[in-house]
């Protein structure tokens, strides 16, 4: 399940955060740890495109995504700054999660783009579990003292009804 992120979130979405081992592979690799989680945190809440997912059967927050336009092109947004409690991680809640935004996002955008550092095995094997495409187009942020190099996948409306989260998104 999935809600907008709001303040009161902070002590449960730190909890899955401030495991170091969600960002390992991760360019922001120190994002574990509190003040550098707190500056992500209130640029997510000022985003105003943030969500918490939460898994029904616990009512637990398990980790978070955010839609943001802001890095887009005209006609796409951003989905991303996703991450999930270890549990969760190999199953089926990213694609779940993924198929419901990515499937929103459709309605008013032509396209939706994913900046991955491109370094992080782990969420580039995820864009290709979700069909999203690689594109030529890369982005440079700094992040854990470090300028990192991103690439950027894009999933269309095309892409999105042929492929992996269209079949998902009829059952959630």
């Amino acid at each position: 399940m999935l809600r907008p992120l709001v303040v009161d979130d902070w002590d449960a979405l730190y909890a899955v955060a401030s495991d170091p081992l969600i960002w390992a592979v991760h360019p922001a690799h120190d994002r574990w740890q509190e003040p550098v989680f707190r500056r992500f945190f209130a640029d997510a809440l000022a985003s105003g495109g943030a969500l918490v997912a939460i898994d029904p059967a616990t009512n637990v927050i398990i980790g978070s995504s955010r839609f943001d336009p802001r890095r887009a092109e005209p006609g796409e947004v951003e989905i991303g700054w996703t991450f999930l409690a270890r549990s969760y991680w190999g199953g089926p809640t990213n694609a779940a999660m993924k198929s419901l935004m990515v499937g929103h996002a459709l309605t008013q955008f032509d396209r939706v783009i994913f900046i991955v550092g491109e370094a992080n095995v782990r969420s580039r094997r995820a864009m290709g579990k979700i069909g999203a495409q690689l594109t030529p187009r890369e982005h440079y942020v700094e992040m854990a003292g470090k300028t990192a190099r991103h690439v950027i996948y894009t999933i269309d409306r095309t892409g999105f009804a042929s492929g992996p989260l269209a079949a998902i998104g009829a059952h959630h």
